[in-house]
Protein backbone atom coordinates (compact mmCIF):
# COMPACT_ATOMS: atom_id res chain seq x y z
CA UNK A 1 0.00 0.00 0.00
CA UNK A 2 1.50 3.42 -0.95
CA UNK A 3 2.52 5.62 1.95
CA UNK A 4 2.51 9.32 2.70
CA UNK A 5 5.80 10.97 3.76
CA UNK A 6 4.76 10.64 7.40
CA UNK A 7 3.96 6.92 7.07
CA UNK A 8 0.67 5.02 6.72
CA UNK A 9 -1.61 4.48 3.73
CA UNK A 10 -1.80 7.24 1.15
CA UNK A 11 -4.82 9.47 0.87
CA UNK A 12 -5.85 7.59 -2.28
CA UNK A 13 -6.05 4.35 -0.31
CA UNK A 14 -8.25 5.99 2.31
CA UNK A 15 -10.48 7.38 -0.44
CA UNK A 16 -10.80 3.97 -2.08
CA UNK A 17 -11.59 2.21 1.19
CA UNK A 18 -14.21 4.82 2.15
CA UNK A 19 -15.72 4.92 -1.35
CA UNK A 20 -15.16 8.65 -1.81
CA UNK A 21 -12.86 10.97 -3.77
CA UNK A 22 -9.48 12.17 -2.51
CA UNK A 23 -11.01 15.65 -2.34
CA UNK A 24 -13.65 14.32 0.08
CA UNK A 25 -10.92 12.81 2.29
CA UNK A 26 -9.15 16.17 2.35
CA UNK A 27 -12.41 17.95 3.25
CA UNK A 28 -13.21 15.46 6.01
CA UNK A 29 -9.77 15.82 7.59
CA UNK A 30 -9.63 19.62 7.26
CA UNK A 31 -13.29 20.30 8.11
CA UNK A 32 -13.99 22.05 4.79
CA UNK A 33 -16.52 21.56 2.01
CA UNK A 34 -20.10 20.37 2.36
CA UNK A 35 -19.82 16.70 3.26
CA UNK A 36 -22.69 15.17 5.17
CA UNK A 37 -21.91 14.21 8.76
CA UNK A 38 -22.36 10.54 7.85
CA UNK A 39 -19.79 10.78 5.05
CA UNK A 40 -17.36 12.78 7.16
CA UNK A 41 -17.61 10.27 10.00
CA UNK A 42 -17.14 7.34 7.63
CA UNK A 43 -14.02 8.89 6.08
CA UNK A 44 -12.47 9.72 9.45
CA UNK A 45 -13.24 6.23 10.77
CA UNK A 46 -11.68 4.69 7.66
CA UNK A 47 -8.57 6.84 8.02
CA UNK A 48 -8.23 5.86 11.68
CA UNK A 49 -8.70 2.17 10.95
CA UNK A 50 -5.94 2.34 8.34
CA UNK A 51 -3.67 4.25 10.67
CA UNK A 52 -3.52 7.30 8.42
CA UNK A 53 -3.43 10.97 9.28
CA UNK A 54 -1.88 13.84 7.36
CA UNK A 55 1.53 14.72 8.81
CA UNK A 56 2.18 18.20 10.07
CA UNK A 57 4.15 19.36 7.06
CA UNK A 58 1.51 18.11 4.64
CA UNK A 59 -1.24 19.87 6.62
CA UNK A 60 0.74 23.08 6.61
CA UNK A 61 1.29 22.76 2.88
CA UNK A 62 -2.42 22.29 2.23
CA UNK A 63 -3.41 25.23 4.41
CA UNK A 64 -0.75 27.58 3.02
CA UNK A 65 -1.70 30.13 0.38
CA UNK A 66 -0.45 29.23 -3.08
CA UNK A 67 -1.22 32.64 -4.63
CA UNK A 68 -2.29 30.70 -7.72
CA UNK A 69 -5.65 30.51 -9.48
CA UNK A 70 -6.77 27.72 -11.79
CA UNK A 71 -7.99 28.47 -15.31
CA UNK A 72 -9.45 25.24 -16.69
CA UNK A 73 -10.57 25.41 -20.31
CA UNK A 74 -12.73 22.70 -21.86
CA UNK A 75 -12.11 23.19 -25.56
CA UNK A 76 -10.18 21.24 -28.20
CA UNK A 77 -6.56 22.38 -28.50
CA UNK A 78 -6.95 23.32 -32.17
CA UNK A 79 -9.93 25.55 -31.36
CA UNK A 80 -8.14 27.19 -28.46
CA UNK A 81 -4.97 27.74 -30.46
CA UNK A 82 -6.84 29.44 -33.30
CA UNK A 83 -8.93 31.76 -31.09
CA UNK A 84 -7.17 34.94 -29.81
CA UNK A 85 -10.08 35.46 -27.40
CA UNK A 86 -8.24 33.57 -24.67
CA UNK A 87 -5.01 35.53 -25.06
CA UNK A 88 -7.05 38.72 -24.60
CA UNK A 89 -8.75 37.20 -21.56
CA UNK A 90 -5.46 36.11 -20.01
CA UNK A 91 -4.03 39.59 -20.61
CA UNK A 92 -6.89 41.05 -18.58
CA UNK A 93 -6.49 38.47 -15.81
CA UNK A 94 -2.72 38.80 -15.55
CA UNK A 95 -2.93 42.60 -15.52
CA UNK A 96 -4.59 42.29 -12.09
CA UNK A 97 -2.94 39.13 -10.76
CA UNK A 98 0.72 39.59 -11.63
CA UNK A 99 1.25 42.94 -9.81
CA UNK A 100 -0.13 41.32 -6.65
CA UNK A 101 2.09 38.27 -6.87
CA UNK A 102 -0.59 35.85 -8.08
CA UNK A 103 -0.32 33.51 -11.06
CA UNK A 104 -2.48 31.34 -13.30
CA UNK A 105 -2.37 27.57 -13.56
CA UNK A 106 -3.77 26.73 -17.00
CA UNK A 107 -5.23 23.30 -17.76
CA UNK A 108 -6.96 22.04 -20.90
CA UNK A 109 -9.49 19.21 -20.53
CA UNK A 110 -11.47 17.24 -23.08
CA UNK A 111 -14.73 16.55 -21.27
CA UNK A 112 -16.82 17.07 -18.12
CA UNK A 113 -15.48 13.95 -16.40
CA UNK A 114 -11.87 15.13 -16.75
CA UNK A 115 -12.90 18.60 -15.67
CA UNK A 116 -14.51 17.40 -12.43
CA UNK A 117 -11.60 15.07 -11.62
CA UNK A 118 -9.11 17.87 -12.19
CA UNK A 119 -10.88 20.27 -9.81
CA UNK A 120 -11.09 17.55 -7.16
CA UNK A 121 -7.38 16.81 -7.53
CA UNK A 122 -6.40 20.50 -7.39
CA UNK A 123 -8.36 20.90 -4.17
CA UNK A 124 -7.07 17.66 -2.61
CA UNK A 125 -3.48 18.61 -3.38
CA UNK A 126 -3.95 22.21 -2.25
CA UNK A 127 -2.45 23.58 -5.45
CA UNK A 128 -4.68 26.63 -5.99
CA UNK A 129 -6.48 29.28 -3.96
CA UNK A 130 -9.37 29.68 -6.38
CA UNK A 131 -10.68 29.08 -9.88
CA UNK A 132 -11.73 31.25 -12.81
CA UNK A 133 -14.50 29.57 -14.81
CA UNK A 134 -14.95 30.44 -18.49
CA UNK A 135 -17.65 29.44 -20.99
CA UNK A 136 -20.66 29.72 -18.69
CA UNK A 137 -23.03 26.87 -19.51
CA UNK A 138 -26.73 26.22 -19.24
CA UNK A 139 -27.30 24.29 -15.98
CA UNK A 140 -23.56 24.63 -15.33
CA UNK A 141 -22.37 21.90 -12.90
CA UNK A 142 -19.12 23.65 -11.99
CA UNK A 143 -20.37 26.35 -9.56
CA UNK A 144 -22.07 23.84 -7.20
CA UNK A 145 -19.08 21.50 -7.55
CA UNK A 146 -16.56 24.15 -6.50
CA UNK A 147 -18.85 25.44 -3.78
CA UNK A 148 -19.02 21.90 -2.41
CA UNK A 149 -15.23 21.56 -2.63
CA UNK A 150 -14.82 24.80 -0.68
CA UNK A 151 -12.81 26.46 -3.47
CA UNK A 152 -13.45 30.18 -4.17
CA UNK A 153 -14.49 30.73 -7.79
CA UNK A 154 -15.82 33.28 -10.25
CA UNK A 155 -17.86 32.50 -13.37
CA UNK A 156 -17.00 34.69 -16.36
CA UNK A 157 -19.68 35.66 -18.84
CA UNK A 158 -22.61 35.09 -16.51
CA UNK A 159 -24.80 37.59 -14.64
CA UNK A 160 -24.17 37.78 -10.92
CA UNK A 161 -26.79 36.34 -8.60
CA UNK A 162 -28.68 33.09 -8.49
CA UNK A 163 -25.55 30.92 -8.69
CA UNK A 164 -23.39 29.31 -5.99
CA UNK A 165 -20.42 31.47 -7.13
CA UNK A 166 -20.31 35.11 -8.28
CA UNK A 167 -20.73 35.82 -11.99
CA UNK A 168 -18.79 38.54 -13.80
CA UNK A 169 -19.62 39.79 -17.28
CA UNK A 170 -21.09 42.65 -19.23
CA UNK A 171 -24.84 43.07 -18.75
CA UNK A 172 -27.23 42.70 -21.68
CA UNK A 173 -25.37 39.84 -23.36
CA UNK A 174 -27.67 39.99 -26.37
CA UNK A 175 -27.27 43.73 -26.94
CA UNK A 176 -24.34 43.43 -29.34
CA UNK A 177 -26.01 40.86 -31.60
CA UNK A 178 -29.22 42.88 -31.57
CA UNK A 179 -27.29 46.00 -32.61
CA UNK A 180 -25.53 44.04 -35.37
CA UNK A 181 -28.85 42.82 -36.80
CA UNK A 182 -30.36 46.31 -36.65
CA UNK A 183 -27.28 47.66 -38.47
CA UNK A 184 -27.70 45.08 -41.24
CA UNK A 185 -31.44 45.74 -41.50
CA UNK A 186 -30.78 49.45 -41.95
CA UNK A 187 -28.43 48.54 -44.83
CA UNK A 188 -31.31 46.77 -46.56
CA UNK A 189 -30.42 43.16 -45.68
CA UNK A 190 -33.32 40.77 -45.25
CA UNK A 191 -31.57 37.42 -45.70
CA UNK A 192 -29.37 37.35 -42.60
CA UNK A 193 -27.80 34.14 -41.28
CA UNK A 194 -26.21 33.38 -37.92
CA UNK A 195 -23.30 30.99 -37.27
CA UNK A 196 -23.38 30.24 -33.53
CA UNK A 197 -21.21 28.41 -31.04
CA UNK A 198 -22.14 25.29 -29.02
CA UNK A 199 -25.72 25.32 -27.79
CA UNK A 200 -24.73 24.33 -24.24
CA UNK A 201 -23.06 27.71 -23.66
CA UNK A 202 -25.11 30.35 -21.91
CA UNK A 203 -23.97 33.18 -24.16
CA UNK A 204 -24.94 31.14 -27.25
CA UNK A 205 -28.53 30.90 -25.96
CA UNK A 206 -28.72 34.58 -25.00
CA UNK A 207 -27.26 35.90 -28.24
CA UNK A 208 -29.30 33.58 -30.44
CA UNK A 209 -32.46 34.73 -28.67
CA UNK A 210 -31.45 38.36 -29.32
CA UNK A 211 -30.78 37.56 -33.00
CA UNK A 212 -34.20 36.02 -33.46
CA UNK A 213 -35.97 38.81 -31.54
CA UNK A 214 -34.28 41.54 -33.59
CA UNK A 215 -35.37 39.90 -36.84
CA UNK A 216 -38.87 39.23 -35.51
CA UNK A 217 -39.24 42.91 -34.66
CA UNK A 218 -38.54 43.66 -38.33
CA UNK A 219 -40.92 40.84 -39.37
CA UNK A 220 -38.06 38.94 -40.95
CA UNK A 221 -37.08 35.30 -40.60
CA UNK A 222 -33.45 34.12 -40.25
CA UNK A 223 -31.93 32.99 -43.54
CA UNK A 224 -30.32 30.17 -41.54
CA UNK A 225 -28.93 29.38 -38.09
CA UNK A 226 -26.00 26.96 -37.98
CA UNK A 227 -24.38 25.69 -34.78
CA UNK A 228 -20.63 25.02 -34.64
CA UNK A 229 -17.94 24.09 -32.14
CA UNK A 230 -15.98 27.32 -32.88
CA UNK A 231 -13.39 25.39 -34.91
CA UNK A 232 -11.95 26.58 -38.21
CA UNK A 233 -13.26 23.49 -40.00
CA UNK A 234 -16.79 24.06 -38.66
CA UNK A 235 -16.72 27.75 -39.64
CA UNK A 236 -15.61 26.89 -43.18
CA UNK A 237 -18.23 24.14 -43.52
CA UNK A 238 -20.99 26.45 -42.24
CA UNK A 239 -20.00 29.23 -44.64
CA UNK A 240 -19.84 26.87 -47.63
CA UNK A 241 -23.27 25.55 -46.71
CA UNK A 242 -24.69 29.07 -46.55
CA UNK A 243 -23.15 30.05 -49.88
CA UNK A 244 -24.70 26.95 -51.45
CA UNK A 245 -28.28 27.78 -50.45
CA UNK A 246 -30.74 28.44 -53.24
CA UNK A 247 -31.41 31.82 -51.65
CA UNK A 248 -27.95 32.80 -50.46
CA UNK A 249 -27.78 35.10 -47.42
CA UNK A 250 -26.66 38.64 -48.10
CA UNK A 251 -25.19 38.93 -44.58
CA UNK A 252 -23.83 36.55 -41.94
CA UNK A 253 -23.25 37.18 -38.23
CA UNK A 254 -20.61 34.90 -36.69
CA UNK A 255 -20.33 34.05 -32.98
CA UNK A 256 -16.68 35.13 -32.84
CA UNK A 257 -14.07 36.96 -34.91
CA UNK A 258 -12.03 33.86 -35.69
CA UNK A 259 -14.99 32.21 -37.43
CA UNK A 260 -15.82 35.46 -39.21
CA UNK A 261 -12.29 35.60 -40.63
CA UNK A 262 -12.64 31.98 -41.80
CA UNK A 263 -15.98 32.88 -43.35
CA UNK A 264 -14.51 35.81 -45.27
CA UNK A 265 -11.76 33.55 -46.60
CA UNK A 266 -14.27 30.94 -47.76
CA UNK A 267 -16.40 33.62 -49.42
CA UNK A 268 -13.47 35.09 -51.34
CA UNK A 269 -12.36 31.63 -52.47
CA UNK A 270 -15.87 31.06 -53.81
CA UNK A 271 -15.38 34.05 -56.10
CA UNK A 272 -17.64 36.39 -54.13
CA UNK A 273 -16.81 39.79 -52.70
CA UNK A 274 -16.96 41.01 -49.11
CA UNK A 275 -18.91 43.15 -48.43
CA UNK A 276 -20.44 43.77 -51.89
CA UNK A 277 -21.86 40.23 -52.23
CA UNK A 278 -21.84 39.20 -48.56
CA UNK A 279 -21.64 41.41 -45.48
CA UNK A 280 -19.89 39.81 -42.50
CA UNK A 281 -20.10 40.61 -38.77
CA UNK A 282 -17.92 39.04 -36.08
CA UNK A 283 -17.97 39.09 -32.29
CA UNK A 284 -15.18 40.02 -29.79
CA UNK A 285 -13.38 42.95 -31.52
CA UNK A 286 -10.03 41.17 -31.45
CA UNK A 287 -6.92 42.73 -33.04
CA UNK A 288 -6.98 40.40 -36.06
CA UNK A 289 -10.24 42.00 -37.22
CA UNK A 290 -8.59 45.42 -37.30
CA UNK A 291 -5.59 44.18 -39.30
CA UNK A 292 -7.35 42.32 -42.13
CA UNK A 293 -8.86 43.66 -45.34
CA UNK A 294 -11.65 44.49 -45.36
CA UNK A 295 -11.53 45.42 -41.69
CA UNK A 296 -14.09 43.46 -39.71
CA UNK A 297 -17.36 44.90 -38.43
CA UNK A 298 -17.71 43.24 -35.04
CA UNK A 299 -19.12 43.42 -31.52
CA UNK A 300 -16.79 44.68 -28.79
CA UNK A 301 -17.45 42.75 -25.57
CA UNK A 302 -14.43 44.19 -23.73
CA UNK A 303 -12.73 40.86 -23.10
CA UNK A 304 -9.75 42.32 -21.23
CA UNK A 305 -11.93 44.44 -18.94
CA UNK A 306 -14.15 41.48 -18.07
CA UNK A 307 -11.04 39.38 -17.33
CA UNK A 308 -9.65 42.10 -15.08
CA UNK A 309 -12.96 42.43 -13.20
CA UNK A 310 -13.14 38.65 -12.73
CA UNK A 311 -9.60 38.56 -11.36
CA UNK A 312 -10.43 41.31 -8.87
CA UNK A 313 -13.60 39.52 -7.77
CA UNK A 314 -11.63 36.36 -7.03
CA UNK A 315 -8.84 38.27 -5.30
CA UNK A 316 -11.46 39.83 -3.02
CA UNK A 317 -12.71 36.36 -2.06
CA UNK A 318 -9.14 35.55 -1.03
CA UNK A 319 -8.96 38.56 1.28
CA UNK A 320 -7.18 41.03 -1.01
CA UNK A 321 -8.14 44.71 -0.83
CA UNK A 322 -9.30 45.39 -4.41
CA UNK A 323 -12.01 47.31 -6.22
CA UNK A 324 -14.80 44.81 -6.90
CA UNK A 325 -16.94 47.06 -9.11
CA UNK A 326 -18.26 45.02 -12.06
CA UNK A 327 -17.37 46.08 -15.61
CA UNK A 328 -19.70 48.78 -16.87
CA UNK A 329 -21.16 49.31 -20.30
CA UNK A 330 -22.51 46.61 -22.60
CA UNK A 331 -21.44 44.85 -25.79
CA UNK A 332 -21.45 47.37 -28.65
CA UNK A 333 -21.15 47.19 -32.40
CA UNK A 334 -18.00 48.53 -34.08
CA UNK A 335 -18.75 49.26 -37.75
CA UNK A 336 -15.93 48.80 -40.25
CA UNK A 337 -15.61 47.82 -43.93
CA UNK A 338 -16.89 44.21 -43.91
CA UNK A 339 -20.53 45.39 -44.06
CA UNK A 340 -22.27 47.54 -46.66
CA UNK A 341 -25.61 47.99 -48.41
CA UNK A 342 -27.39 44.80 -49.41
CA UNK A 343 -26.93 43.81 -53.07
CA UNK A 344 -29.49 45.54 -55.29
CA UNK A 345 -30.31 48.35 -52.86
Amino acid sequence: MPADPGGGPAIKAVAAAAGVSTAAVSQAVNGTGRLSEATRSRVLATAESLGWSPNASASALRSARTRTFALVVRRPTDVLGADPHFSELITGLEGELSPRGYGLLLHLVAGPGQERALYERLVAEGRVDGALLTDARVDDPRPPLLRGLGLPAVLLGAPDGGLPVPGVGLPQQGAGVREAVEHLLLLGHRRIAYVTGPGELLHTRLRLAAFREALATARTEPAAVLETDFSEAAALAATERLLGLAERPTAVVYANDSMAVCGIGATLRAGLRVPEDLSVVGYDDLPLGRWMHPRLTTVDQQVQRVGAAAARALLAQCGEDVDTAPPDGRPRLVVRESTCWAPGT
